[in-house]
């Protein structure tokens, strides 16, 4: 069966926007926003959705996780938030990967808004897995910066979704 959102991960945007990720990473000591990240996500929040029974498809979840944090290099080049970036990049790597309109809008919002807020009442089905899926795939526990990442913090007085 093929995916959609395979065509994500060979397009030739998707593909530079990762290679300069990393290269703006390279000496960080925090977690990365690596292939590694993005794929956990996307696995753990197709995990949760399927226990859920939140009937999303993997097409949507995996495309949203795989391009949640697209716009880091814009964030870290000219400081403009990812999340607002990271939309407008995912728009048209979604275009030429087949997703319609509504799919494109419907992946492009959850994109603008995945600010890890705890606010879950207020959230789409799909927005709670995907934040939900980001602070899991987090091994916060194993980190050597543990002590100095606004992720210790956040994750102690956030109650997780899943």
């Amino acid at each position: 069966m093929n995916f959609r959102f395979e065509k994500i991960l060979t397009h030739p945007t998707f593909k530079n926007h990762i290679t300069q990720i990393q290269k703006n990473e390279t000496n960080r000591v925090f977690c990365k926003h690596d292939m590694n990240h993005l794929l956990s996500v996307a696995r753990i929040a197709y995990i949760i959705s399927l226990e859920k029974n939140y009937n999303i498809s993997r097409d949507i979840i995996y495309a949203c996780a795989l391009l949640h944090d697209i716009g880091r290099t814009a964030e870290y080049e000219s400081g403009v938030s990812h999340n607002a970036a990271g939309a407008l990049i995912a728009r048209d790597i979604l275009h030429d990967c087949g997703y319609d309109s509504s799919e494109i809008s419907g992946i492009t919002d959850i994109i603008s808004a995945h600010n890890h807020s705890n606010d879950v009442e207020n959230s789409s089905a799909l927005e709670e897995i995907i934040c939900s899926a980001d602070r899991l795939s987090r091994n916060c526990f194993d980190c050597s910066a543990y002590e100095l990442c606004n992720w210790t913090e956040a994750r102690k007085n956030t109650t997780l979704v899943y």
